[in-house]
């Protein structure tokens, strides 16, 4: 697509990033090669040096890798503009994960000694990396309670070292929601580079480059796929000399690339990712109102919902509630067992963003190894269930809830 300033977002996830293919095949197809050609040196000269555009290894980029990571840069920057009134132009690097695009933002920004000034409920993953692989690197996690702003500028006084804020929101599995706009120009006035996981929300519920953030990474495996076929990441960068320099000599020397086949179903999820996120979030709001109304409900995490301690602050950073919820069953460990075991159209599954509805009790599964008292601390109680609603018909994904819980 030549001109992507005035379409709208469905067209941004059909067409953005495709361009013309040399055997006019309809869709970039898989390029399934590890290495590229040249017609003479001083090509290869050319492109090796960045002034001539082209492809030389497979780690360091690929044309079916180029249109996924083009297709999320625009979507991140939808509508937005930089600080002359132009539209904003992001880069993306697609990572073989989401724990590898995180891994490389934090290696490319940080350094021994230096400091990452961050909130409880990462997603796990993220958690253990701050806390068991970046001390053994001399860099440490300040862990402060996000919803406190004066706590975090009296931590951001008191400590030089701190370099990075990273922010998660909504977390998981409570959806804790965290206001961007505040902790960005807080971040900011300190001099920090401020990053922000968006997987949970999606670009299609919040833009964090709204608010100024120097990088936004998603695990590319959840909505953004939408079907549960590929394992990627990505992060995204509004600085394109960083993204160009460091940023990319760190993701190509740490190996984190991703491959084309895994690309090309990232991309073919794209071309309905509007669709399906309008899809789920409307499914997941009455999913909501329902449970909030059962008797053997006793909580429901739902950001749709005035109940959610932090409704207010998501309705104003996001578009709506959306896809994902959790609730806390009133029978503790042995209900949230006992539902799990009764389903019989929603899937028993860890992950989240698939079409199909995803369910699962972290109690007895992903947080069996943590203490309960750690647990509770999080606000993950015994009964508590985990909800990635998917796009079935609504009717028959409320008939299985309840003949669930009953």
């Amino acid at each position: 697509m030549k001109n992507t300033t005035n379409a709208g977002f469905d067209t941004l996830c059909i067409r953005g990033g495709h361009t013309g293919e040399s055997n006019r095949a309809h869709l970039t197809p898989v390029y399934a090669t590890s290495t590229y050609t040249f017609d003479d040196m001083q090509q290869a000269i050319g492109v090796f040096k960045g002034d001539e555009k082209g492809y030389v290894y497979g780690r360091w980029g690929n044309p079916t890798i180029t249109e996924a990571e083009e297709k999320i840069a625009l979507l991140e920057a939808y509508k937005l503009k930089n600080s002359s009134g132009e539209p904003l132009q992001l880069k993306a690097l697609l990572h073989s994960s989401g724990m590898s695009a995180i891994a490389t933002m934090i290696l490319s920004n940080i350094k021994s000694g230096q400091r990452i000034i961050t909130h409880h409920s990462l997603y796990g993953g993220t958690h253990e990396l701050l806390e068991k692989v970046l001390p053994g690197l001399g860099i440490d996690a300040v862990i402060v309670d996000f919803h406190d702003v004066n706590k975090v500028e009296d931590a951001l006084k008191t400590d030089n070292n701190i370099a990075l804020m990273y922010l998660e929101t909504p977390a998981n599995p409570t959806l804790q929601c965290i206001d961007l706009e505040a902790l960005s120009t807080l971040g900011k006035s300190f001099g920090l580079t401020v990053c922000v996981d968006n997987t949970f929300a999606t670009p299609y519920l919040q833009q964090p480059f709204k608010y100024d953030v120097d990088f936004v990474m998603h695990s590319t495996t959840k909505f953004l796929n939408g079907h549960g076929t590929a394992i990627g990441g990505v992060v995204v960068g509004r600085d394109i000399a960083k993204m160009n320099g460091i940023v990319t000599k760190t993701h190509r020397l740490m190996g984190g690339n991703s491959n084309a086949f895994d690309a090309f179903l990232l991309t073919n999820g794209l071309r309905t990712f509007g669709l399906r996120m309008e899809r789920h979030c409307s499914n997941a709001a009455a999913v909501a109102s329902f449970l909030a109304g059962h008797s053997a409900v006793s909580k429901v995490n739902y950001l749709g919902l005035s109940s959610h301690p932090d409704h207010k602050i998501a309705m104003r950073q996001m578009k709506n509630g959306g896809a994902m919820l959790s609730f806390e069953l009133k029978g503790g460990f042995d209900a949230g067992v006992s539902f799990m075991n009764k389903l019989q159209m929603c899937t028993n599954a860890v992950s989240l963003g698939t079409c199909d509805t995803l369910v699962s009790h972290p109690a007895s599964t992903t947080h069996m190894g943590v203490s309960r008292e750690q647990r509770l601390v999080f606000h993950i109680t015994d009964g508590l269930i985990r909800m990635s609603v998917g796009m079935e018909n609504l009717e028959d994904i409320i008939n299985d809830l309840e003949q669930a819980i009953t």
